[in-house]
């Protein structure tokens, strides 16, 4: 074959070169973009520590002011805060719903205790070391409320406290294991976020209406400044503040063992 035959056959053979490198480059650099776009485009995941949307209690349209409202706490009691917030209260003739870790109080504080108790205010179980009851077997379970329950019975002489499951998560072995109302809230500023009182006394006293439960901390100093500045602001408003029990009670409800209560909406 003579070169002139040849040279077609050259350049077809470099033509096919050229376009496998060319392959060669494009696809890789196709396929980033396609998977780029898919990840820019697809919902975000929801962030571990940001709990997932639970449903509320639809609250009244209207923001009347006067009423009544519970105010609860949670976590203590702790020596120095939750002194000062019980002086706070008994200078303003308040009274208040707390919830208590057993092991807190068996350990330091059973005269904090007596004097909630002596002072008015309505006693709740937080379980003894503060864990999620949620999955807990009866055995475990009891060990968290039932000897809570034993212990401030045994400092107090009588029963008759509430529950508040840590987190608020309760599952239906909760309910059926409890013995007594379980009390949740329809107000949460998140006081332990970032303990700005400021913050935290603009979010409850924006949102508060006859008949809501408030979600609140004595063991921060922050929680102790927000509580007394929200009561004093919504006394101004006309709010009257009364323990749990008192709130249900004014709504004629009766509370259940088992069951779950958010707020006591007229």
């Amino acid at each position: 074959m003579d070169a002139f035959a040849i040279l077609p056959l050259v350049n077809l053979e470099r033509r096919r070169d050229g376009m496998r490198r060319w392959l060669l480059f494009v696809l890789p650099v196709l396929a980033w973009s396609l998977c780029a776009a898919a990840l820019l485009t697809a919902p975000s995941a929801v962030p571990v520590d940001v709990p997932l949307p639970v449903e509320e209690t639809p609250a009244p349209s209207s923001t009347p002011s006067g009423g009544l409202i519970a105010l609860t706490f949670d976590d203590g009691p702790r020596r120095s805060t939750t002194t000062a917030l019980l002086d706070g209260l008994a200078a303003r003739g308040v009274q208040a719903t707390f919830f208590l870790i057993g092991k807190q109080v068996a350990e330091y504080n059973q005269d904090l205790l007596q004097r909630m108790d002596a002072e008015g205010h309505q006693i709740g179980i937080h379980t003894y070391d503060h864990v999620m009851l949620s999955g807990l077997n009866a055995a475990d379970f009891s060990a968290q409320v039932d000897k809570t329950r034993s212990l401030f019975q045994s400092i107090l002489g009588h029963n008759g406290f509430l529950l508040r499951p840590p987190y608020g998560s309760t599952d239906p072995a909760v309910r059926s294991m409890a013995g007594c109302p379980i009390i949740l809230w329809s107000i949460d500023p998140e006081d332990w976020d970032d303990q700005n009182a400021d913050r935290v006394v603009e979010h409850v006293v924006s949102r508060a209406k006859d008949g809501d439960i408030i979600l609140l901390h004595d063991i921060f100093p922050t929680s102790v400044e927000a509580a007394l500045r929200i009561v004093d602001q919504l006394h101004a408003r006309g709010f009257y503040f009364v323990t749990v029990e008192e709130l249900f009670a004014a709504r004629h409800i009766t509370l259940e063992p088992g069951k779950v209560y958010r707020c006591a909406y007229p």
